[in-house]
């Protein structure tokens, strides 16, 4: 029998439920152990052949486990006048297999540029993620011939081995488990089942609209390359699987090598206000493509989505080339990088709005009146909170720390908050645990406590009148410090390095 015919043979419901069982049943004890609550399987149902033979396939695995607790999710995408009919389907089915069914309706809206299909699958894992605690199982029916035709969709994207090693059989999903147990199975097999045993299902219009991509695979391209090598599905998800393993062992390295190149908010040049930098100062050492591989995993080890290939050599080519002080400032997506003190910094464009100080100075004056605990806030990663606290008096004979605290002030109307302010405005400033015996100017205060450029202008300053008196998360003024035993604000300080 050639392998090709064996891939048409037909899978029995034994042997469904054994590759349920082989998926689920050792994460489900890893979770029975790790957690407080005993992870529950969800299965993504849309309905179609696909996820109808994996809901049949549960079910059976339901009746031999009763103590797993399992849940179909449907998300109605509004997109198809069926959508109603397949949402009634759904709970048919659902009833007939026994197992509780969630209905989630969602909205998709798609802006210039991006793809209808990309949108919908955000909007659907979106609606599975409300349902999902630390530790559950989310089961997809992604087959054989959906891994090829990722694969081919990687190739045509020019995607490296993280995009063609494709859909993984198991992965984390933020605090949840990902698994695709018929990644193995063939789409005809999976017809074959649902004949087999009489399982209705709904066919989604839209998969035969080709201006889609995966849907001008599935219909034009694939069926002559099967017709062609028959076993293409089997090798392409063979291929995937190496570009995987060979991914997962970049990984490792770069996971490695990646600690000695960040920054952190602890380390003596590091950045208060941001969470992690990128070290600049031995890049240029590197070969080009170690370059690439460890900036790009301080973007991922940032959360940010990656910029293209091309874009990346542009980033990279301009941090390197940049001269020290240069203002480098390079934009793709929703995400920006800027350079500051010989470290790149990774930012959102939100991360960069400006930030208006009517609220805090609102929220700090209900606090001198007594009419809030505290007001707070948050400089990039650094949050704040403002407060009054009474100032302990030293005992006799028994050394104390006092912490700076901020003198009230004479009338509430004279306090008024800013973000940002003329670099010559002078300030004596007392920092958590030293101080400065001569004013010094503001912008020579920046630099001295190692703000970048691009928070300055979100650092809350407190003004009595027109006299800067204390910059939050910073510093106070020596001279508007609260004198011993009287009450204060109470706001966070530097500790110099």
């Amino acid at each position: 029998m050639t392998h090709a015919a064996q891939k048409s043979d037909n899978i029995t419901t034994a042997q469904l439920l054994t590759l349920l069982e082989n998926s689920v049943l050792p994460l489900y004890q890893q979770g029975v152990q790790l957690n407080e609550h005993a992870p529950k399987l969800v299965l993504a149902y849309s309905g179609g052949v696909d996820s109808e033979v994996l809901a049949f396939g549960l079910s059976a695995f339901a009746q031999k486990h009763p103590h797993i607790a399992c849940l179909l999710i449907h998300v109605h995408h509004g997109l198809s006048p069926n959508a109603n009919v397949w949402v009634e389907h759904c709970i048919s089915r659902a009833n007939h297999y026994q197992l509780p069914v969630q209905i989630e309706r969602v909205k998709v809206e798609k802006g210039p540029r991006e793809s209808l299909e990309a949108k919908a699958r955000d909007a659907r894992y979106q609606a599975f993620e409300r349902y999902l605690n630390p530790g559950d199982i989310l089961l997809t029916a992604h087959h054989q011939d959906d891994q090829l035709e990722t694969v081919l969709l990687a190739l045509k994207r020019g995607q490296g081995p993280k995009g063609l090693g494709a859909m993984a059989p198991m992965q984390l999903y933020k605090q949840s488990w990902l698994l695709r147990p018929l990644l193995a199975i063939s789409r005809l097999q999976i017809e074959q089942f649902a004949t087999q045993y009489q399982l209705s299902h709904i066919e989604d219009e839209s998969n035969q609209d080709d201006s889609y991509d995966r849907n001008f695979l599935r219909l034009e391209i694939i069926p002559r390359l099967k017709q062609r090598w028959p076993s293409i599905a089997t090798t392409a998800a063979r291929s995937a699987a190496l570009c995987a393993e060979q991914q997962q062992v970049i990984d490792d390295e770069v996971s490695h090598r990646l600690p000695q190149w960040l920054t952190l908010p602890t380390d003596t040049d590091g950045l208060v206000t941001e969470s992690s930098g990128f070290k600049l100062a031995q890049l240029s050492q590197l070969t080009p493509a170690w370059q690439a591989l460890l900036f790009r995993g301080y973007l991922q080890h940032c959360g940010v989505n990656l910029p293209s290939q091309s874009q990346l050599q542009q980033i990279l080519l301009q941090l390197i080339e940049a001269k020290e002080d240069a203002n480098v400032a390079i934009q793709w997506g929703d995400y920006q990088v800027k350079r500051f003190a010989n470290a790149a910094y990774v930012l959102t464009h939100q991360a960069l709005e400006s930030v208006d100080a009517t609220k805090l100075e609102s929220d700090i004056r209900a606090v001198l009146a007594g009419e809030l605990n505290q007001a707070s806030g948050k400089i990039g990663q650094l949050p704040f909170s403002v407060q009054i606290q009474a100032q302990e008096l030293a005992q006799q004979d028994i050394p104390t720390s006092v912490t700076p605290l901020l003198a009230l002030p004479l009338d509430q109307a004279q306090i008024t908050v800013q973000y940002g302010a003329t670099g010559a405005i002078k300030c004596q400033p007392q920092f958590a645990t030293s101080q400065r015996s001569k004013p010094r100017e503001l912008k020579k205060l920046w630099q001295e406590c190692h703000i970048p450029p691009w928070r300055r202008q979100q650092i809350p300053l407190i003004f009595y009148g027109d006299v800067l008196v204390a910059a939050i998360g910073l510093w106070i003024d020596k001279r508007y410090l609260a004198a011993p035993g009287q009450p204060g604000l109470s706001l966070p300080l530097l500790t110099t390095r």
